[in-house]
């Protein structure tokens, strides 16, 4: 799978370490930053991994900054992008089953390097289930709602 892959300073580290893992699993990662630990805006790597996503240039789409929320937030903005901000397993899967969210957000301070990879692996792997889960998207993509 072609993931797109985005980080600020404070998720640098856990990015190249998942970029690692995913790669060494036989994952395409286009890693849009952060290259270091100096201080950056987080909006302009979600962004930037969420624009790859949000093309189709990218299937899927992995966030880390410090909390896993700002980037997330960041990267929501862009059309097209569900991004579901989460720290453990069982929320990657349901932002997968119900949702089909094509992105994820995670915190490199709250969350550690094996979890993340747990989490990783859940939201690769995990399909969307369509069903009525499926019309619950189309609102959401649709930005108008009627009960």
């Amino acid at each position: 799978m072609k993931i797109a892959m985005g980080a600020d300073h404070g998720g640098y580290r856990r990015k190249e370490m998942l970029k690692a893992y995913l790669e060494e699993k036989g994952h395409t990662v286009v890693d849009v930053g952060t290259d270091s630990t100096d201080s950056v805006d987080y909006p302009i790597y979600g962004k930037a991994a969420a624009e790859k996503v949000a093309d189709g240039s990218c299937e899927r789409g992995i966030l880390i900054c410090g909390s896993g929320l700002g980037i997330g937030m960041a990267a929501n903005k862009v059309k097209g992008i569900r991004c579901a901000m989460v720290s453990e397993p069982y929320s990657a899967e349901l932002s997968r089953r119900h949702n089909d969210a094509n992105m994820i957000s995670m915190g490199a301070r709250t969350i550690g390097g094996d979890m993340m990879k747990e989490i990783a692996d859940t939201f690769l792997e995990t399909d969307f289930e369509g069903g009525r889960h499926a019309r619950r998207v189309a609102m959401i993509e649709e930005e108008t709602w009627e009960k």
